[in-house]
């Protein structure tokens, strides 16, 4: 029944919902249809909240309402007795409980097994139905099993189209809540399908008419919220028409000239494309206690035959309310008497929601705030409801506002649990998140579990795996390690694999941020004044380093927080504070306060306040990650006295680049300092455990003049780092030192760590010829890529001219390594004469 388009479809209470029904009330239609069915909420559901499992052979599975596994994947045969004495046709099904619902049995009218059969019937064993043996090519396939089918239509899709084909008769044998009805028969009637099931297929054997059962592959539908088994069942029910607004809605994303809205990331662009493409009618009826109620009335005529509420599709009347009901009823029942009673069924949740963008800012009224904030411009929400909830948003919010609810969609990562899976009670990994942040012990989350409703298996099962994930329960992590975890995790695509590992170490660096803030409040005293302008020229060379690399992290996070790349946001944030400030800048200055010597004077003094400005620029930038932890160490830092501070650092500026901050030529030495530095801690490393906190000697020997320069000008710097007593730079014609172990930092430079005792030279030389063998694999790779037939014609000129370079730079390391050998051999061989 289409519902009239001069009549408004409202809900009392709920003014957007009455005006949407107005609205689409020309594609809006009751039908009698197969839905989908929860026995447990006893409710339609939509085909979006069925997940499908894939069953391969016999497999028993847990349904809820069942204190036994119920058993699927298995192809149960039986026979019907043909009437007149004509012997037996076989038939196959998944779902013996159905046959006490079938109306017919369907042959291919090309089958020559069949053809006497044709307009022939056969009788049911349990309630002695004739059921006509119909000619169907377009179910059935007559190479398939017997080549015949047993035709349920109330209780199977295909089969409810072969009952409008052959006009069968629609019977339904469940009730709401999932038993056999009296349709069944009085032998069944009362029993749950599951245990149906099993008692037909023992009565089947009774009557000699069972056939035997095999493995076999199936689907099986689920309903995403119960877990139950979900049941197609016939019923008459409201519908929405979506094509026309589905339409509307792929074109607002797929279509290049008219594109509205973006969807990011874009691998979910496809998962929208497939849904909308291939849209059904929206069925809007769920039988519910809670929801925007169905604004239709039924008027009961008192000369009906048929007295149930909605036995006459003509009956229905729609309006505002029952007042404005009764009088379109009187109108249309001119002269008869009738009773009017609103139909209990309740509006889809997800319908309601996909009235949010715009009911919220007064619509259906013409509101200022409809007008300044619609459309919206961006929804964050799980990549899970993409259907569910924003599609909906998008259909309804075109048709009704005029334009999509907003410009972009971000779907974020759902969280599984550290190994994969998805988070279930049963199996005890769901992670509360407030336990992560306040800590919990493994007592206190095995209290949890046995204060929720698992049976005694599940509630073992549930231990058993917290006790694996968390032996020692949950530390405490704070919210701030949380967030940051969350938000460095969303690389990881559509699902978000939680190790609680990943967020201690947060909350450890949380620590370290809070030991920053000490360090730099100890340096800077009490009455330090930070500066109202930074001049990075006079600065010493570790101050104009660190503030280069903080404007790059500026402006890496800026830009990846524009484009929603969120994760690479938290990692330029936390590279620049772990490995550039904490990591080397801090160290880098120490020496200025560890003397008073007159000449660190100037270089302490900016050293402060590039400290300042450091933490300052750092925390802000760390504030949208980490909120509560940057908003207190904020607090403590000292301010400006020619500007008013804000209250609180959540209403600051963000960070932007300062132009005269960058400095490339910088960064390029601080790059070779610190390759250095990593050279001669990589054989430190080596050392045994008591030797390696000792300071000692150093040599860095280099082949070009400029990189000797650029390491005699850093050697405080190296020293630092390196933790070294002494560094001597020696030039390639120099002899290398006696009593070193050596490593090559690249083609121009190597590095000599001193020893206190003698050498093991064999050790050191395979070490060697270790990375000797690497580098020469890069170089075979790199020869063979250049070689190729047609690599000078198909290769671009600046892609051959970076391998070029590649491979020189390769051959000159090598030449740099076989240098380090001999002259390791030839030291070694110096102090054993």
């Amino acid at each position: 029944m289409s519902l009239d388009c001069s009549t408004c479809f409202p809900v009392e209470g709920s003014s957007f919902s009455s005006a949407y029904l107005c609205s689409l009330s020309f594609l809006l239609f009751r039908d009698l249809r197969l839905v989908n069915w929860d026995c447990i909420l006893r409710t339609a559901i939509s085909d979006i909240e069925v997940d499908y499992v894939e069953i391969k052979d016999r497999t028993p599975l847990r349904v809820p309402g069942y204190s036994n596994p119920v058993e699927f994947g298995v192809l149960t045969s039986f026979a019907y007795p043909l009437e007149g004495g004509l012997g037996e046709i076989v038939v196959a099904t998944t779902r013996v409980e159905t046959m006490l619902g079938d109306t017919a049995i369907a042959i291919h009218p090309e089958d020559p097994r069949y053809v006497h059969l044709h307009g022939k019937f056969a009788i049911h064993p349990f309630n002695g139905r004739r059921l006509p043996i119909v000619c169907d090519a377009v179910l059935v396939d007559m190479n398939f099993g017997t080549g015949c089918v047993k035709i349920t239509p109330a209780h199977d899709p295909n089969d409810f189209e072969v009952g409008k084909r052959h006009n069968l008769d629609f019977i339904n044998i469940f009730t709401d809540d999932g038993k056999i009805n009296n349709n069944g028969g009085p032998e069944f009637v009362g029993m749950p399908r599951f245990e149906a099931r099993v008692a037909l297929t023992e009565a089947l054997k009774e009557k000699a008419l069972y056939r035997g059962d095999k493995n076999n592959e199936m689907r099986l539908g689920i309903c995403s919220r119960t877990n139950d088994v979900v049941e197609p069942l016939i019923k008459p029910q409201w519908y929405v028409d979506c094509k026309s607004m589905a339409q509307q809605a792929l074109d607002a994303v797929m279509d290049d000239t008219i594109r509205k809205m973006e969807i990011i990331p874009k691998q979910h662009v496809a998962e929208w494309k497939r849904w909308l493409e291939n849209i059904r009618d929206w069925c809007v009826s769920r039988q519910l206690w809670w929801g925007h109620r169905i604004p239709a009335w039924y008027a009961k005529l008192e000369d009906d035959e048929l007295t149930e509420l909605g036995a006459y599709n003509n009956h229905w009347v729609v309006a505002s309310n029952k007042e404005e009901a009764q009088k379109e009823a009187s109108r249309i029942f001119a002269g008869k008497k009738f009773e009017l009673s609103q139909d209990p069924d309740v509006l889809d949740t997800w319908f309601s929601a996909g009235l949010f963008p715009f009911s919220v800012l007064g619509w259906p009224d013409d509101t200022d705030d409809l007008k300044a904030f619609y459309p919206t411009s961006v929804l964050e929400t799980g990549h899970d409801i993409l259907f569910f909830w924003v599609a909906r948003m998008v259909m309804l919010g075109m048709k009704l506002g005029g334009d999509v609810p907003f410009r972009k969609v971000y779907l974020h990562p759902m969280i599984r649990d550290a190994h994969g899976r998805k988070m279930s009670k049963s199996l005890g990994n769901v992670i509360d998140p407030l336990e992560v942040i306040n800590g919990i012990t493994l007592q206190g989350l095995h209290k949890r579990l046995e204060e929720g409703n698992l049976d005694p298996n599940e509630l073992k099962t549930a231990k058993e795996g917290q006790v694996k994930d968390f032996p020692n329960g949950i530390p405490e992590c704070g919210a701030d390690a949380l967030r940051f975890a969350l938000v460095s995790y969303t690389a990881q695509s559509d699902k978000i694999n939680l190790d609680i590992q990943r967020v201690v170490g947060y909350r450890q660096w949380c620590n370290k941020l809070w030991n920053a803030i000490r360090f730099a409040m100890s340096k800077l005293g009490d009455d330090y004044t930070p500066p109202t302008k930074i001049v990075p020229d006079v600065m010493p060379f570790g101050c104009k380093w660190i503030l280069s690399v903080l404007n790059k992290a500026i402006s890496n996070t800026v830009l990846s927080l524009e484009s929603y790349e969120f994760s690479d946001a938290a990692t330029a944030v936390y590279s620049w504070w772990q490995f550039q400030l904490c990591d080397v800048f801090i160290e880098v200055i120490k020496p200025y306060f560890a003397s008073n010597d007159p000449d660190f004077a100037a270089a302490r003094r900016h050293a402060q306040d590039t400290l300042w400005v450091c933490l300052d620029n750092g925390l802000r930038l760390l504030h949208p990650f980490m909120p509560f932890v940057t908003e207190e160490l904020w607090q403590r830092l000292p301010s400006r006295k020619d500007s008013t501070r804000k209250e609180s650092i959540v209403i600051c500026e963000y960070p932007s680049p300062v132009e005269c901050w960058t400095n490339d030529n910088v960064e390029l030495e601080m790059d070779m300092v610190e390759s250095v530095v990593k050279s001669l801690r990589s054989l430190r490393s080596t050392l045994a455990p008591k030797e390696r906190h000792e300071r000692r000697a150093a040599y860095v020997r280099c082949r070009l003049n400029d990189a000797c320069y650029i390491i005699k000008s850093h050697e405080l710097e190296i020293t630092t780092l390196a933790t070294l007593s002494s560094l001597e730079v020696l030039s390639e014609s120099d002899d290398a030192p006696v009593g070193c172990k050596v490593d090559v930092v690249n083609e121009t430079l190597s590095v000599f760590l001193k020893l206190q005792g003698n050498i093991n030279v064999e050790a050191e030389l395979q070490k060697l010829k270790k990375k000797m063998e690497e580098i020469e694999k890069q170089r075979d790779s790199l020869l063979k890529i250049t070689s190729a037939s047609g690599y000078q014609e198909k290769v671009p000129a600046h892609i051959r001219e970076d391998n070029e370079a590649k491979l020189a730079s390769l051959f000159q390391e090598l030449l740099s390594f076989e240098e380090a050998s001999e002259q390791l051999e030839r030291a070694s061989g110096n102090n054993r004469n």
